[in-house]
């Protein structure tokens, strides 16, 4: 499989793209608004914004190791098929 084939297979969509982009800004403009506008000391109002930008940069964190760890496995699995093939093609002869 060319990688050409191989990166059209595993790339997303342009509408996709743009769906998970706005809804993440929408999500986030929302959020600081609700902590702008909120009722409550300036205290309160920086842990809840400290607390959500933790929140974020974890979800960022998590789903990227998520997804190298997937990204490994594949490469691993790949791996040991070619060696398996190799290993049946020379008993085969």
């Amino acid at each position: 499989m060319s990688t050409a084939t191989l990166q059209s297979l595993q790339s997303n969509s342009t509408g996709w793209l743009l769906f998970v982009r706005l809804t993440f800004g929408i999500s986030i403009a929302a959020m600081l608004g609700f902590i702008f506008f909120m009722e409550g000391s300036l205290l309160m109002r920086g842990y809840l914004a400290l607390n959500s930008l933790f929140l974020i940069s974890s979800t960022i964190i998590m789903s990227k190791t998520m997804r190298d760890e997937h990204e490994a496995q594949s490469i691993n699995r790949k791996i040991s098929e070619a060696k398996t093939n190799k290993i049946l093609k020379e008993y085969a002869e």
